[in-house]
């Protein structure tokens, strides 16, 4: 019976001084278990972070930007366009000094005929790249990256068409000297250096931010 009182009295001194650890490994189901001062890394989100992530993730994806793919046709327009384009201030330097002639009276019947010759240069390179140009500035109206530029240039360059039309609808006749008559030549010629200038502005913009 002395046996037995001792091994009760033993075991509930064990439980009075069971240390605070022990009691939350006994106390706490399994998986919730509180260590004190033992780290296991960062602590889980809180209930606002896991309600706000969706919300950022799909900022963070509207943001990112989207690939457009473009079609050969695209890449075979852009490169003629490009190349082209390289004529463009020759045959504006050409053509002003060509008309300087004829509008002064000094040009002679072969001025007249390079005349003639760099108008259909450039109403041919007009019309190519006006073509090449707004098919591939449509196909490309979804591509975010770069459209303020590339629309300026397109602007540009219809504006400056609109007015190479106006030059040839107030073109003056040529008189047997070689000079040019009319109350329209100074109008034509105002009209026609305006609508290079506009065109040479734009091509300079877009190859020097290309």
């Amino acid at each position: 019976m002395k046996t037995q009182h001792l091994c009760l009295a033993l075991v509930a001194g064990l439980l009075v001084t069971t240390p605070a650890w022990a009691e939350d490994a006994v106390v706490a189901p399994y998986g919730a278990r509180a260590w004190r001062n033992v780290s296991f890394g960062e602590p889980p989100p809180t209930a606002a972070l896991r309600v706000a992530m969706p919300a950022v993730i799909a900022a963070e994806a509207e943001q990112r930007p989207v690939a457009v793919t473009h079609s050969e046709g695209y890449e075979v327009r852009s490169k003629i366009h490009k190349v082209a384009s390289y004529a463009t201030l020759p045959l504006f330097v050409a053509q002003y000094f060509v008309g300087q002639e004829l509008y002064d009276g000094t040009g002679s019947e072969s001025a007249k005929s390079a005349h003639s010759a760099l108008v259909i240069g450039m109403a041919t390179l007009f019309t190519v790249n006006t073509v090449t140009g707004v098919w591939n500035l449509w196909e490309d109206r979804h591509e975010t990256q770069g459209r303020t530029r590339r629309w300026t240039h397109g602007l540009m360059m219809l504006a400056a068409s609109a007015g190479f039309v106006a030059t040839g609808a107030t073109a003056p006749d040529d008189d047997d000297d070689g000079g040019v008559t009319g109350s329209d030549a100074s109008m034509h010629r105002n009209l026609a250096i305006g609508s290079m200038g506009i065109a040479a502005a734009s091509y300079l913009y877009m190859f020097f931010t290309r």
